[in-house]
């Protein structure tokens, strides 16, 4: 293994602004081959998820980049003075999730499938940047379109939407915890 390539990997996702993506990597260091620089990256993650050190290397929003590991959040948190992260409604944990596995959707489209009015909750995730506005429906109204933000992907944890359960997956789960409560 090429341990100089794996410092510039490294050295690369520390310093980048946002989830460094594989295409940029490319980008950056053309000369290497794509069956050497994936190697490496794997070699990279497998070193910071063995090692016992406070930080590591993930795969989000389409790229790569350093976090802190979950264990030393409240340590983390009383250095910086930061309260924690304030939980979403149940409310808007819905309408981002419809937003989720129907995207792009409207405001409208998002009330029907919810039995209410969303306006609100909508406001709350764009505030949040957990969702965008992504231009207007060729519709009666022109209504605004939303889909989710790479801070969606960020904030749970995804790498890209595929992540996200199937219907079948949920479904499944759902029976399972109904089970388990009969």
């Amino acid at each position: 293994m090429n341990e100089q390539l794996k410092a510039i990997l490294e050295a690369l996702i520390f310093i980048s602004q946002e989830p460094l993506t594989l295409n940029k990597i490319k980008e950056v260091l053309e000369e290497v081959p794509e069956d050497e620089l994936q190697a490496a990256l794997e070699a990279l993650l497998a070193d910071y998820a063995a090692d016992s050190r406070g930080i590591q290397v993930i795969q989000s929003a389409g790229g790569y980049l350093f976090t802190t590991k979950p264990e030393h959040d409240q340590w983390i948190r009383r250095l910086l003075q930061i309260e924690k992260k304030t939980k979403l409604s149940s409310a808007a944990l819905e309408t981002l999730s419809i937003i989720a596995y129907h995207q792009p959707i409207t405001q409208a489209e998002i009330s029907a499938i919810r039995g209410v009015d969303s306006t609100y909750c909508l406001k709350t995730l764009l505030q949040k940047k957990l969702i965008k506005i992504v231009g207007r429906k060729k519709a009666p109204g022109n209504p605004l379109v939303y889909r989710t933000s790479e801070r969606f992907l960020q904030y749970f944890g995804l790498n890209s939407l595929e992540d996200l359960p199937r219907e079948e997956e949920i479904a499944k789960i759902l029976e399972e915890e109904k089970q388990a409560i009969s």
